[in-house]
């Protein structure tokens, strides 16, 4: 299993707060299964306001403590974009880590509100698939709009837009709402991969392997491998090019 959404980068959002943290979520993930893992930290701003160098000295000195601690798991990094105005700028300048590619375009994790759907939000889409961005919408199941409204999620489906489940969502830890519109998207198929999105090792550790296990129950085995091992590796193998 390959994970491209966690948040193992120490000290620089409200995931591991130290090496040691985010040693250990490394090794529960490996303990599951996963061979590759993406640090995705927040980018969202005037909350965790980094950029390409926060992220960067943060995954060098997690990589350099990975090597000292035999952990076999493969790391890369990336963010977790906060929809935001922004975003085009950041884009124009080059200023955006992806979290691979897909179909011939740059795969940006887009994280909308827990509230809402932004008013514009389907014309950032449009202006980043123009320019060869695709958007991977993370977690739209814990979206409370989209929890009332599931079907507003087809505006997105029709642009072509990538969909990132987490684990802990289809498991029920996220709430009743989120599982529950989890499973129906699992069983029309509608996501893309699923991520463990883990924080830290109590509160919200890694759980790829039990999720993966309900979704091959939920539809079948070959779409469990599609999204947790096969469509990740396809997206991650990029960032290996770099």
């Amino acid at each position: 299993m390959i994970d491209l959404h966690c948040h193992i980068l120490a000290g620089i959002d409200d995931g591991a707060k130290s090496i040691d943290e985010a040693l250990a979520l490394i090794r529960l993930a490996e303990q599951q299964g996963v061979s590759r893992m993406v640090a995705t930290p927040h980018i969202h701003i005037g909350i965790f306001d980094n950029n390409l160098q926060t992220i960067s000295t943060a995954f060098t000195a997690l990589t350099q403590a990975a090597k000292q601690s035999a952990l076999n798991v493969e790391l890369y990094a990336a963010a977790e974009v906060r929809i935001a105005p922004e975003i085009p700028m950041f884009i124009e300048q080059q200023q955006l880590p992806f979290l691979g590619r897909f179909d011939n375009h740059d795969v940006l994790l887009l994280e909308l509100p827990s509230s809402h759907i932004p008013a514009g939000t389907d014309n950032l889409i449009n202006w980043l698939l123009a320019r060869n961005v695709l958007p991977m919408i993370a977690h739209p199941e814990r979206n409370r709009e989209l929890q009332s409204y599931p079907e507003r999620l087809n505006a997105f489906v029709q642009a072509g837009c990538l969909f990132q489940l987490t684990a802990s969502s289809l498991l029920g830890d996220m709430g009743a709402s989120a599982k529950h519109l989890s499973e129906h998207w699992i069983k029309q198929r509608v996501y893309s991969i699923v991520a463990s999105d883990c924080h830290s090792t109590k509160r919200r550790p890694p759980k790829m392997a039990e999720a993966t296990q309900f979704i091959a129950t939920l539809t079948a085995g070959d779409y469990a491998e599609q999204i947790s091992t096969i469509t990740p590796k396809l997206i991650s193998d990029a960032l290996g090019k770099h």
